[in-house]
């Protein structure tokens, strides 16, 4: 986990105040911290403090989730709905 980490870090700081940096995630931003290592990682700090800062958040939520399809529905990538 630590490469990815050194790997992230440098990619925003590289890109800082440069160029947009897009992030997509299944986890919500409170949740992020704690996938980038949380406590024990030293990198996780200043990796959320570089993507938060000057950022805008798009929070996308279902509207029905009852009636939601996954992706793997619509595309046949479950196997379990194929057999």
């Amino acid at each position: 986990m630590q490469v990815e980490q050194k790997d992230i870090f440098e990619l925003l700081h590289r890109r800082r105040k440069k160029s947009s940096t897009i992030f997509c995630s299944q986890y919500g931003f409170e949740e992020w911290y704690d996938q980038l290592g949380g406590d024990a990682s030293p990198l996780a700090d200043a990796i959320i403090d570089r993507i938060a800062h000057d950022s805008y958040r798009v929070n996308i939520t279902s509207i029905d989730v009852e009636h939601d399809i996954s992706m793997r529905e619509v595309y046949g990538l479950d196997k379990a709905l194929r057999e």
